[in-house]
C-alpha cells in the first residue's frame, strides 16, 4: 500500500492508500495521471510528485486547456497544494494558484 493520487477528466482530485492507482478509479472514470502524496502538516501544505506505474504523469496542462476545474475534496480546503516535478529544470506547480478549484 502507498500514499496514490489520480485526476480525471472531469477533474476529479482523488487520493487515498492504495496498491495500484487503477484502485482509485470509478467505473466511469478516464485517468489523466497520478502520482504519489504526502502530508506537510507543519506548512499546512499536500505535497505531490511523481507518476502512475498504470496512467503515467499528471496530465495537468490538459486540465488547464479545458478550462476544467479541479475538484478537491473539502476535508483539503485551506491546504496549499504542490506537484513537483522529477526535472530540476522545471518548477513545481503550484496547483491552488493555478487551477479553478472546487471543493467537493
Amino acid at each position: 500500500m502507498a500514499k496514490k493520487f489520480i485526476i480525471t477528466r472531469r477533474g476529479v482530485f482523488r487520493l487515498g492508500d492504495v496498491r495500484m492507482h487503477k484502485d482509485l478509479l470509478e467505473p466511469t472514470d478516464e485517468c489523466y495521471g497520478g502520482g504519489f502524496y504526502e502530508f506537510d502538516y507543519t506548512n499546512n501544505r499536500l505535497l505531490l510528485s511523481g507518476a502512475s506505474y498504470d496512467f503515467g504523469t499528471p496530465r495537468w496542462s490538459w486540465l488547464l486547456t479545458d478550462g476544467t476545474s479541479l475538484k478537491i475534496p473539502k476535508e483539503y480546503r485551506g491546504m496549499s497544494i504542490a506537484y513537483h516535478y522529477d526535472d530540476p529544470t522545471v518548477d513545481d506547480l503550484q496547483v491552488t494558484a493555478e487551477f479553478n478549484l472546487e471543493y467537493v
